[in-house]
């Protein structure tokens, strides 16, 4: 599938910790070489503390403070792009389908024509429950792009979901691993103390392995403008990261066809 090179776009990530931590200088790094308008939105209503010292991106001058407002300050300043962040967990479906709204723009200075940027979602998120929350804002969205990424302490995977003109191109990590969509988790903000506190074992090279997988996706995306796996699965004990080819013979027109808006 390809993309094209000259929209502007708007990222939105949720998620700031184990993953999202060490996507983060790689994001901002990458967006600093493109030559069209970026905006990163980092969303999380979690606090550095002690134990996060360990495998999150932090360091201790960080402590008690937001973890967004951590990664967007650092980052964001240290690369000269618009320092950006929510400092709350994201719950509310209509605030989150709002966030992932394609920003519009004219197409050139000479014409009111108006046209989409290009709007990616990225989820780094440790509960399914923040999942549900974006599928189901995936699959009222007309354009969106909505990257995930999961993982344990030695595997995990990363999907990449895209919708056009209301068609689903990619499917999400929702309809590929349906057991994500059943109720048996919470948000971050409905846990209690004890809960809270009770966490999947993760290490951090999983955590980089994974935030290494969304980044190749975006490098693809953004400056290649194409991409050609739905999405890949990784295991840090056999250092392999797998990916699932879309092409096929049968569908290679619609998988390699120009997604103009995208």
């Amino acid at each position: 599938m390809r993309f094209a090179l000259n929209k502007p776009v708007k990222i939105i990530m949720l998620g700031a910790g184990g993953t999202g931590g060490h996507i983060a200088p790689h994001l901002y790094r990458l967006l600093h070489t493109l030559e069209r308008h970026t905006k990163v939105i980092i969303c999380d209503g979690d606090i550095v503390e002690d134990k996060n010292l360990v495998r999150q991106n932090f360091i201790n001058d960080d402590l008690g403070r937001n973890k967004a407002q951590v990664l967007a300050e650092r980052y964001a300043s240290a690369f000269g792009l618009e320092i950006s962040y929510i400092p709350d967990f994201i719950e509310d479906e209509a605030w989150l389908a709002e966030l992932v709204k394609p920003d519009k723009y004219h197409v050139n200075p000479n014409s009111y024509k108006i046209d989409e940027g290009l709007s990616i979602l990225i989820g780094c998120v440790d509960n399914n429950r923040s999942r549900q929350l974006c599928h189901q804002v995936f699959k009222v969205a007309d354009n969106l792009i909505y990257i995930d990424s999961g993982n344990g302490e030695y595997t995990g995977q990363v999907i990449c979901g895209i919708k056009r003109s209301g068609k689903t191109y990619y499917k999400p990590i929702g309809d590929i691993y349906p057991d994500v969509l059943l109720e048996t988790d919470k948000f971050p903000t409905q846990l209690s103390c004890a809960e809270a506190a009770v966490s999947a074992p993760q290490s951090i090279v999983a955590n980089i392995m994974a935030g290494t997988a969304v980044v190749s996706y975006l490098y693809n995306i953004l400056v290649l403008g194409s991409i050609s796996t739905r999405f890949v699965t990784f295991s840090t004990k056999t250092v392999n990261l797998k990916p699932v080819i879309t092409q096929s013979r049968k569908k290679k027109a619609v998988e390699y066809a120009y997604i103009e808006g995208t």
